[in-house]
């Protein structure tokens, strides 16, 4: 395994890694793209002897939140809105991706020998208003150095790990170079299923994944930053939000499909709201989101009725930057007006596969914190 820091490198590093990526995102990129969008757009390579998901899932758990090598794609992903004692906010990402070369029928054969065809990597962040950090790691799958188990529930990549009996009461920890965590998270209310039953369209043409949350987490623990010159980590207690996404597909984008801006959203009246748009070779984008209640209750915001639409700009990696949207529904009962702005609009992942990801903050007809991620720019 390796760590990777956030470090700058030449615009043309992507594409001396494309066989490794290949391993870990499908190996169909497409030659009419540049290179730091080429890993997301082969989401929508064909998948040819995966198992594709079907709409109105018959979720089974706890099973269902360990590994799916029948799947090409997956992963288990938290965000994290946090605060110290005195008010200073910082976000936190945690994410463990499982990609397979081939399909496997059952989740025993991920965990047995070097035989094994699904590839592990992970990622971790912290982000404060003037700083980013973010680490990567890389792990084959069979021999241990990473993997999920449902029961007890257990995802890990060497020593970073989400442990918990349940899925509702979970630790969670990773370290880098530049920073550590460990937090305590505990749900009061069910999971969230998006799309018909946790069948989440992503296209007109029908891709889709199969896709949960559980966006109701209370969040407490210790944050340690680094300091100069070899002096002790700063240790800050930290409290706040979290949310967990599972997804996992074999063709989640279609071919004209070159990247995602995904929000997940908490507002301080309790409600929540999960949104992205799916931007395409035509300039057309296509929308999902889904509404949740203060009491946990989730519907669907039709499309017709959604905008999401960037307001301001900022030029990160020699890259232009979509840091602040504007997000509004008229759809009857759930009307929203609001504006979603970056805490900090340099949040960029430079990692081997690049993408911006950061906390927000939410003002308009509602008001509170998130998270939002941009892939393929």
């Amino acid at each position: 395994m390796r760590d990777k820091t956030h470090q700058r490198r030449p615009k043309g590093f992507n594409a001396a890694l494309l066989c490794f990526a290949a391993c870990i995102m499908v190996a169909s990129f497409s030659k009419a793209m540049p290179a730091h969008a080429q890993a997301f757009a082969g989401m929508g390579a064909p998948s040819d002897g995966y198992t594709m998901p079907q709409p109105y899932p018959n979720f089974t758990f706890p099973q269902d939140h360990g590994p799916h090598p029948d799947f090409r794609i997956e992963w288990w992903y938290v965000t994290a809105n946090l605060a110290a004692d005195d008010g200073t906010a910082y976000g936190l990402q945690w994410t463990l991706f499982r990609s397979a070369l081939a399909p496997e029928a059952t989740p025993q054969e991920t965990s047995r020998s070097w035989k094994s065809s699904q590839i592990w990597f992970c990622h971790a962040a912290v982000t404060g208003r003037d700083f980013h950090h973010a680490t990567e790691r890389y792990a084959r799958g069979g021999i241990g150095q990473a993997g999920v188990t449902a029961k007890p529930f257990q995802a890990w990549c060497d020593d970073w790990q989400m442990a918990g009996d349940t899925l509702n009461r979970v630790t969670l920890n990773a370290a880098g170079p530049d920073f550590s965590y460990s937090l305590e998270l505990t749900a009061d209310k069910g999971l969230v299923r998006h799309g018909l039953g946790g069948y989440s369209v992503k296209s007109t043409t029908g891709q889709a994944s199969y896709y949960y949350s559980q966006p109701h987490f209370s969040a407490q623990g210790t944050l340690r930053l680094a300091r100069a010159n070899g002096a002790e980590p700063q240790e800050i207690p930290v409290s706040g939000s979290a949310w967990l996404d599972r997804e996992w597909s074999s063709q989640p984008l279609a071919e004209n499909q070159t990247g995602w801006d995904w929000f997940s959203l908490n507002f301080d009246n309790g409600a929540k709201l999960m949104a992205f748009s799916l931007r395409q070779t035509d300039e057309e984008t296509y929308r999902s989101a889904t509404w949740i209640a203060p009491n946990g209750e989730s519907s669907d915001l039709a499309q017709p009725a959604l905008t999401l639409r960037p307001m301001d700009f900022t030029q990160v990696a020699d890259r232009k930057i979509p840091t602040q949207w504007s997000i509004k529904s008229t759809n009857s009962g759930k009307p929203l007006d609001i504006v979603v702005t970056a805490l900090n609009p340099r949040s960029w992942m430079d990692l081997s596969i690049p993408y911006w990801e950061g906390p927000v903050r939410i003002s308009g007809s509602h008001t509170g914190t998130g998270y939002l991620e941009m892939t393929g720019y």
